[in-house]
């Protein structure tokens, strides 16, 4: 595979599925598909669970009597709408899933796209947990918040939920990304620098999201498309001015 800057966030994401084929890359991808997996089946078991305690046996209505098959349908109607939410449930997926997979797929895409690298160390296993957590409760909270705005202007819902997940991921993403090479400091000074494009590259990864099945593989895809990002804007001129390699 070639190395050197894509020219565009549609460049970067050409180049991060374009890798799918090689197999350092795959093993990561596999492994956070596994981990996006587990995470909504966790969420849909739970769901179920609590709808079935709810229903119980049986529930007697008025004029009908027990009906006990109440119970299984509304534990199907809990996997049919969890399946259906997974729209929603993916960015915080996503969330969870950048601060502990993104150093692996960096290395991935660098290995085959920018060889001759130095090394960086990569963030220990409890900062990471703490970086993931502390990002996941900001995009639940976010989005909790944004619910009011999609019932009072539900036509729009769509847009703004493209809109806010697209700053959030698309900030985290490219932050972690570039923290890798040039430290938090570095990376947040470039991150200012190219907000706009930023923003538009974390609104191509929400789309996505939103779609059963295929949103399994965009986080992993999204974190190659982001390190692609950084090191593009960095060769173009907008490396952070005092920002150290490393990542500290």
């Amino acid at each position: 595979m070639s190395g050197g800057p894509s020219g565009s966030v549609i460049g970067d994401l050409r180049l991060a599925v374009g890798q799918m084929g090689d197999l350092r890359f795959r093993r990561v991808l596999w492994r956070g598909v596994a981990l996006a997996a587990a995470l909504l089946l966790g969420l849909t078991v739970i769901l179920w669970r609590l709808a079935a305690g709810l229903a119980g046996d049986g529930v007697t209505l008025p004029w009908f009597g027990e009906v006990g098959w109440l119970g299984d349908a509304l534990g199907w109607a809990v996997l049919v709408a969890a399946l259906a939410g997974s729209v929603v449930l993916m960015i915080p997926v996503a969330a969870a899933i950048v601060s502990l997979f993104l150093d692996d797929v960096a290395a991935a895409v660098e290995a085959a796209h920018y060889p001759g690298l130095p090394a960086v160390g990569g963030l220990g296993l409890g900062e990471s947990l703490r970086d993931s957590g502390g990002f996941l409760a900001l995009v639940v909270g976010a989005n909790a918040v944004a619910v009011v705005f999609y019932l009072l202007l539900a036509p729009l819902a769509p847009v703004i939920f493209v809109a806010l997940n697209g700053f959030l991921l698309g900030r985290e993403y490219f932050q972690v990304a570039a923290a890798r090479r040039f430290g938090r400091a570095g990376a947040a000074r470039l991150r200012r620098r190219h907000g706009g494009e930023i923003w538009l590259a974390g609104c191509l990864m929400a789309l996505p999201l939103s779609v059963p099945l295929l949103n399994l593989v965009v986080p992993v895809v999204g974190a190659a498309a982001f390190t692609h990002m950084v090191h593009r804007l960095s060769a173009d001129g907008g490396g952070p001015s005092g920002g150290g390699s490393g990542g500290g």
